[in-house]
């Protein structure tokens, strides 16, 4: 091999543990204890449910589906991982606790030394991107697959906000287009209440990925920038209700699944549409929401592409009840089993 041949060489991608062989006996769903954020009380300064991932476990467990040996455990995402996206100069601002306190929104954070924020804080962002990485890879080798977390759709390479602190949805997409023959396009389903404005912006110039993002036009945050990545988007008015919602998002999803055919799906499926979320500003039911879930994977199973989902925003108690009833809804209607599409 010549000097010239070997300056040529295209870079390998980094040794990870994050795409690890999976047991086919094991559900590909996607979570650990580690999710959740308790302390001291910080985290009740926001209201975004903390703990909201376990109790989505709890009510599976509860109803028989799972147990804690019959899903995968997720495993935190290392700084080479992280790389895949941010640059060192992002991941160096998060050892300063006053940004991070920006990001989650608790000021108090600011003033706790920067080591405590990185295990109480920033360890359960960094598990459930991990879970988010290792998720896209089992929804390839399964046909679908659920990370509990996840869905930190408001954080970019550059920068987090809106308690995002990781780009875990641009991270499972490169991972799979870096080390998955065969995935070399991805649609990004956003149906979080808020613009997904992070993914946008890493994917502006991309044409390997389509964005169809249905969101309050109202909200945070207003990103007209990034807009500009938004094949499809579905801007909702005020108390937007369930027959509006569903009609719009079945229909815009359909005909986005009718221009183009990805290799993968990753859905990312916000519950703070819920009617009476103070942050998402929609009056979605629990049944719509349900039903909502339920049309996405119809969508995925009938144009037989993998998906991936991840839980994101929801800032209602009752949310971890609703996400549990609809991933019951989807395994009762077989729209995920242990079998691949």
């Amino acid at each position: 091999m010549s000097v010239q041949q070997i300056g040529e060489e295209v870079k390998l991608p980094h040794r990870t543990n994050l795409y690890i062989d999976v047991a086919s006996t094991l559900w590909p769903i996607v979570y650990s204890p580690d999710y959740n954020i308790s302390f001291l009380g910080l985290e009740k300064l926001h209201p975004f449910d903390s703990g909201k991932w376990g109790k989505i476990v709890n009510f599976l467990k509860e109803e028989q589906m799972i147990n804690d040996e019959t899903i995968v455990k997720a495993l935190e995402a290392q700084e080479d991982d992280l790389l895949v996206v941010h640059t060192k100069r992002y991941l160096n601002k998060l050892k300063w606790s006053f940004i991070v306190a920006t990001i989650t929104e608790i000021l108090p954070v600011a003033f706790l030394p920067n080591f405590i924020i990185q295990r109480k804080v920033l360890r359960p962002f960094r598990t459930q991107t991990g879970g988010t990485i290792m998720a896209g890879k089992l929804a390839i080798d399964r046909g679908w697959a659920i990370n509990v977390g996840g869905g930190f759709h408001h954080c970019s390479s550059e920068q987090g906000g809106g308690f995002c602190a990781y780009a875990d949805i641009t991270l499972a997409i490169k991972f799979l287009f870096e080390r998955v023959e065969g995935v070399s396009t991805a649609m990004i389903i956003d149906l979080d209440a808020h613009q997904g404005n992070g993914h946008e912006r890493d994917f502006m110039d991309d044409n390997r990925v389509y964005i169809l993002d249905a969101f309050n036009r109202y909200i945070y945050p207003g990103d007209g920038f990034a807009k500009r990545a938004i094949k499809w988007k579905i801007e909702l008015d005020w108390d937007t209700e369930d027959l509006e919602y569903l009609q719009k998002v079945e229909t815009h999803v359909a005909k986005a699944l009718q221009e183009v055919t990805p290799d993968i799906i990753v859905y990312n499926a916000g519950t703070d549409i819920l009617d009476g979320d103070q942050l998402g500003g929609l009056a979605i039911s629990p049944q719509g929401i349900i039903r909502r879930d339920e049309a996405i994977f119809e969508a995925a199973r009938k144009h037989k592409i993998p998906i991936l989902m991840v839980t994101s925003g929801g800032y209602q108690r009752s949310t971890a009840r609703i996400i549990a009833d609809s991933i019951l809804n989807l395994h009762r209607l077989q729209l995920i089993d242990h079998e691949m599409i």
